[in-house]
């Protein structure tokens, strides 16, 4: 009975409190509080949680794929090419819940007429959705993250409409920070990249570009070479980019909070007790003397590197060589996002295919050059002389396209799942096929829909895989596909 009492007592002295001031929320307000969250306030959360879960996934899947490194262990499903539908929600999940974060910024920016918070949040939304519409294919875009709205089950939208407004969304970028209005202070130090810099995010902002661009450049009906002369070329003051590594795009790690890597928390055996890194990631740097491996991977005895096979078939686990260096745990260049190295690659690339007049062997080099030093290490004596590494001036089209694009599989190392998309893409670097591997020996083409899409938006799922021929790991997307 003493219980039951002194719960009314407390019901009713709620109930009086309430009566006494029907004011009380207003009352409680802080006048110098925000509403609603800032632009800014929603860049670097969202940065940092895109970069960190694509680490988490590069670990776990593009590096295992793409033969950065090798699982040891008899359940390397991935390693021979069988991916499990549930692989795709941790993806679907996180990147969409950051792209809402990014369309708000945007609208945000735009009713307080910030241009310069405007074009950084155009960028984000395009390197985010990029992401996603390249490992799924059709997907929801124009009406994606519009639940606020009532739109709970959103088409799914067709690659290359997506790819043509990712384009619309770059150009208005680059007219917005062209007005090069600078950011207050506060919202500076919201800025984990460039500091609120408009003139860096501008170069980011058409260095992707040109990323984009050679990825659907297999596309006729994209027109692809005349956007690419006139950015690179006939309007290049309209289109600055990247001019050296200190300009690249990079979320930089430390080792206290805020900006932690996915890893900081890994114990070692986490990151590199049950992997070995791959004969193929270890042989080039090796003939090449690169000096990378250094701090990329351990020695497998005194002085030596060794890799192990990808692929290898079931209950012949190898032994453990080399792997992951511990420190490139917490190595701040694991926060890339695009690197100067990535764009002289790309501008190597589109010199190869005759779509600008640059010199595709300069471009080739500067590549070669930046991507060692962007690692803080200094590019040896004769490096560009090497076996492997000096430019085929007598080789064929397809044998200096294969230079460039190995070269540019080691820029990208830990750069989320840019490594398998040049490869869907073009094929190259060549990379051995184990006596393990299944799949009908296919490198997969895309990521299956997660499994519960097709509960919750099933007639707009049903929708894409019939247009896109199936939601298999080998049905290839829009801009794959010949």
């Amino acid at each position: 009975m003493k219980k039951y009492t002194n719960n009314y007592l407390l019901l009713a002295l709620v109930l009086l409190l309430g009566a006494c001031r029907k004011d009380f929320k207003e009352i409680n307000k802080n006048p110098n509080a925000s509403v609603a969250a800032r632009p800014e306030s929603l860049l670097a959360p969202a940065l940092y949680n895109v970069v960190n879960n694509n680490l988490n996934r590069a670990l776990r899947l593009n590096n295992v794929l793409m033969q950065d490194h090798v699982p040891l262990s008899n359940n390397n499903d991935i390693g021979r090419y069988m991916i499990r539908p549930a692989e795709s929600d941790f993806m679907w999940n996180n990147w969409y819940l950051q792209l809402n974060n990014f369309r708000d910024m945007y609208a945000k920016a735009t009713d307080v007429n910030d241009t310069t918070l405007m074009g950084m949040a155009l960028i984000c939304d395009v390197w985010l959705s990029a992401q996603i519409t390249d490992m799924f294919g059709d997907v929801p875009y124009f009406n994606a993250v519009k639940g606020k709205e009532g739109i709970y089950e959103p088409e799914f939208d067709r690659q290359q409409d997506i790819y043509t407004d990712l384009f619309k969304k770059l150009e208005a970028a680059n007219t917005f920070l062209a007005l090069n209005k600078a950011l207050a202070a506060e919202k500076k130090a919201a800025d984990p990249l460039y500091q609120g810099d408009p003139a860096l995010w501008r170069k980011f902002g058409n260095a992707l570009y040109l990323r984009l661009l050679m990825r659907v450049s297999g596309r006729a009906e994209m027109n692809v070479p005349a956007t690419v002369k006139r950015i690179v070329e006939t309007e290049v003051a309209q289109y600055p980019m990247m001019a050296a590594n200190t300009e690249s795009a990079v979320l930089r790690f430390t080792t206290t909070p805020p900006y932690t890597s996915e890893f900081y928390n890994y114990r070692d055996y986490d990151f590199n007790g049950a992997v070995s890194c791959s004969d193929f990631f270890i042989s080039n740097l090796n003939q090449w003397k690169d000096p990378r491996l250094a701090v990329w991977a351990t020695e497998a005895s005194l002085g030596v590197y060794l890799g192990v096979p990808s692929g290898y078939a079931e209950g012949q686990v190898p032994e453990q060589m080399s792997t992951y260096l511990a420190a490139l745990k917490n190595n701040p260049l694991l926060g890339n996002i695009m690197n100067y190295a990535e764009l002289q690659f790309l501008l190597a690339e589109a010199a190869l295919r005759g779509m600008i007049s640059l010199p595709a062997q300069e471009l080739y080099e500067k590549g070669v050059s930046s991507a060692i030093t962007f690692w803080g290490k200094e590019l040896p004596e004769n490096y560009l002389q090497k076996d492997g590494v000096a430019w085929l001036a007598d080789g064929t089209a397809a044998q200096r396209m294969e230079q460039v694009l190995l070269q540019k599989y080691y820029a990208l190392f830990f750069t989320d799942f840019q490594q398998w998309s040049e490869y869907r893409r073009t094929g190259y670097p060549v990379l051995p096929r184990g006596a393990g591997v299944q799949n009908g020996g296919q490198m997969p083409a895309r990521f299956k829909y997660p499994v519960y899409v097709q509960s919750v938006n099933g007639a707009h799922y049903n929708e894409a895989v019939s247009r896109m021929g199936g939601d298999d790991l080998n049905i290839k997307v829009w801009w794959n596909k010949p």
